[in-house]
């Protein structure tokens, strides 16, 4: 296949993923957007976790409400636990990688924090022992996940909300989660701050 129909054949594929998802992610971000929104206004925070392009997109969340999404506002309290190379290493070598995140919740969430927790495949160990150590500490998890939503999807409890990408492919699954995240960021700010039109 000549290299411009391969790029156009991409674009095609990721819209109608996209459209896919919109049949069937519109309430389920919303119900995620209340409980973040719930989070904020009874003083908590929102965690998140992922690895690889899922360690991205936990950062690209916690920068858009630490420091803004679209609109001037004030900073909201988020943190990606994927960031700390001293932390992530040091756990990694001294106990296990599948512990860099639960280590990390077990000391800094607090009951009432939600937990973003990430992963295209749901089978990730160290999110999955994540989403073990946010209910642990009585923390609520979004959990953003694809294709059958794997181990995490036994995980999540009546008070979780799974967003989970009807898709089979990776890159697909991370497109979509990128457009929840600012679905997320987007209904947070019109939720807290009202709407800016």
């Amino acid at each position: 296949m000549e290299i411009n129909q391969r790029i156009a054949r991409l674009f095609i594929d990721s819209i109608e993923a996209k459209r896919r998802a919109q049949e069937s992610l519109v309430e389920v971000i919303g119900d995620a957007a209340q409980l973040m929104v719930q989070c904020l206004l009874n003083d908590g925070k929102i965690l998140s976790c992922g690895n690889g392009g899922s360690a991205g997109d936990a950062q690209h969340f916690s920068s858009e409400l630490l420091n803004r999404f679209e609109r001037e506002r004030p900073s909201l309290p988020a943190m990606a636990l994927t960031t700390d190379s001293s932390t992530i290493t040091s756990i990694a070598n001294d106990y296990s990688y599948n512990e860099i995140f639960s280590k990390q919740i077990r000391a800094l969430g607090q009951p009432g924090d939600v937990l973003l927790a990430i992963s295209t495949s749901g089978k990730s160990p160290n999110v999955i022992q994540a989403i073990q150590a946010a209910h642990d500490r009585e923390m609520q998890v979004i959990a953003l996940t694809g294709k059958d939503g794997g181990d995490i999807a036994s995980l999540i409890q009546p008070d979780d909300v799974e967003i989970r990408v009807p898709s089979e492919v990776t890159a697909r699954i991370q497109e979509v989660h990128l457009l929840a995240i600012h679905c997320l960021c987007d209904s947070i700010d019109q939720q807290l701050f009202g709407s800016d039109e």
